[in-house]
């Protein structure tokens, strides 16, 4: 505590943070924010409001009347999923979990492993937030819908804490790669009511 920044988010303010450790050479920490919200809201693959080293790909759904096929990633292929080859001794991890309606699973961070989310039904309320005390967009939060109704696979890198709400009527099933097998030293968890972070997950009445 006592470290005076700059967050990078939808204003620019002087304000303590919360060191939340150091390690594979990144500084992670969490800002101090005033009210709460859901940052900003990405709607395009290419938009210029994503958090520093997040990437999303479209992914690949070819339907049909018989219903549908999704190629979720090509491993060796030039594309975000090229970040998850092994390399340096690290393994490549392929998971899947289903979460029913309304629950929310969050705030996860890691400071080695890198996540390539791919939801493949339901809908998800996706929350990014940079931690890293270092980054050009350090706490600045990104909010992305995603699923059934916007196929994206989403990287994203060690440093940047994540996680989701299941909006809607359907349980959500997701599909993750990560470059290095599990490792509980590796993952930290922060509240999901986290203050510093005040991020709203109520739905938003507009």
């Amino acid at each position: 505590m006592g470290n005076k920044t700059i967050w990078a988010g939808e204003q620019e303010m002087n304000q303590e943070v919360q060191r939340i450790g150091r390690k594979n050479g990144l500084e992670l920490a969490v800002p101090s924010r005033e009210r709460k919200g859901i940052g900003d809201v990405i709607l395009s693959a290419e938009s210029s409001m994503l958090i520093a080293g997040v990437r999303i790909e479209a992914l690949r759904l070819y339907p049909d009347d018989r219903g549908y096929f999704c190629e979720l990633a090509r491993l060796g292929a030039a594309g975000i999923a090229e970040r998850m080859l092994p390399g340096g001794g690290a393994s490549v991890q392929i998971s899947a979990t289903q979460t029913y309606p309304q629950t929310i699973k969050a705030i996860h961070y890691h400071f080695e492993q890198t996540d390539l989310w791919m939801p493949i039904s339901g809908m998800f309320q996706v929350i990014l937030c940079d931690l890293r005390n270092s980054s050009a967009t350090f706490g600045k939060v990104n909010t992305l819908y995603v699923g059934n109704l916007r196929p994206w696979a989403i990287l994203i890198p060690p440093g940047v804490g994540h996680g989701y709400k299941i909006v809607g009527n359907d349980p959500g099933v997701l599909v993750y790669i990560t470059n290095r097998f599990y490792n509980p030293e590796d993952e930290g968890r922060l509240p999901y009511d986290h203050p510093g972070i005040a991020y709203d997950w109520e739905t938003q009445h507009k």
